[in-house]
């Protein structure tokens, strides 16, 4: 879906922006020409009112043209700088909570061409810790968020007792992620409370969380089922969601190629709630509150 709003927005700025081109350099001077004709004065002396009572613009051409550059700069924003998205599942939870909407830096992984998501001019990469949003490789039709793990020629391993080893590199050995304040949250699944927990990847600190009970999925890893090892490939990025045991990410489906790369989550804009009764006849999409506290940087 965003890729086909993408490219409508491109092809619906070409159009608009072709007919401006064209009203503004020759159909205008063409009308006021013909209005010096038929009021018989030098074209200098007219006015632009005196233009539209005897050649007035088509109502199509002056819809479009106005639109043109309200579209053009949207199209530069959305693609460009900053574009809004809604958090859809809890899989990133405690860090972003379904009904956040947040804002991702587009330029910070390199400047790409709208439609077709080829890169224009680089301006950085992930660093380990940063939210990133990206088309899922399986289908690059669909954007994920998830946070970066691992970076290019890194190894990663996730450990029966479901901790994060990582070694860079370069580097010889494995180093465990720093991982402490593990209490007790107001998270739940299935009657039983998640465990929450401070982890640091690079310089940053964030939550996650663990279910107590649960397994951890190993026969389902990719690429190699069972194996709890990951080589990155340079090019590429592991990711992982901070709700540990509620989470499609990378250990799953794979890495993800700098590529589908899309951004950087960088705020959350607003939050709202949609937690309501079984009985209640508010359609499941409608909000019941605003979360206030929410809004602002993430971690």
């Amino acid at each position: 879906m965003a890729n086909t709003f993408s490219l409508i927005l491109v092809l619906v700025t070409i159009v608009t922006g072709i007919v401006w081109a064209l009203d503004k350099y020759h159909w205008a001077p063409r009308r006021r020409q013909a209005a010096g004709k038929a009021l018989k004065v030098a074209e200098t002396e007219l006015d632009t009112e005196q233009v539209a009572k005897v050649m007035p613009q088509p109502s199509w051409v002056e819809n479009m043209a106005s639109i043109f550059p309200v579209i053009a700069v949207v199209l530069v924003l959305r693609s460009f700088i900053y574009e809004p998205f809604q958090i859809p599942s809890g899989s990133m939870m405690p860090t972003l909570l379904v009904g956040d909407f947040i804002l991702v830096e587009k330029f910070a992984y390199g400047l790409r061409d709208p439609a077709f998501h080829t890169e224009l001019i680089e301006t950085g990469k992930p660093e380990r810790g940063d939210i990133v949003v990206f088309k899922y490789p399986p289908q690059p039709n669909i954007d994920y968020i998830k946070r970066t793990v691992g970076l290019p020629g890194d190894t990663v391993v996730y450990t029966k007792e479901k901790r994060l080893c990582i070694q860079p590199k370069g580097e010889t050995q494995c180093q465990p992620v720093p991982i402490d304040d593990i209490q007790s949250s107001e998270f739940a699944q299935g009657g039983v409370s998640l465990v929450k927990a401070q982890e640091q990847l690079g310089e940053q600190l964030h939550q996650i969380l663990v279910h107590p009970n649960k397994r951890d999925r190993v026969s389902a890893y990719q690429p190699r089922p069972g194996v709890n090892r990951w080589v990155v490939p340079e090019g590429h990025y592991f990711m992982m969601g901070d709700n540990r045991d509620n989470s499609a990410d990378s250990r799953f489906w794979g890495f993800v190629p700098e590529r589908n790369l899309v951004g950087k989550a960088v705020a959350i804009w607003i939050s709202f709630e949609f937690e309501r009764p079984s009985d209640s006849w508010l359609p499941s999409w409608v909000p019941t509150g605003v979360r206030f506290n929410r809004i602002g940087g993430i971690n």
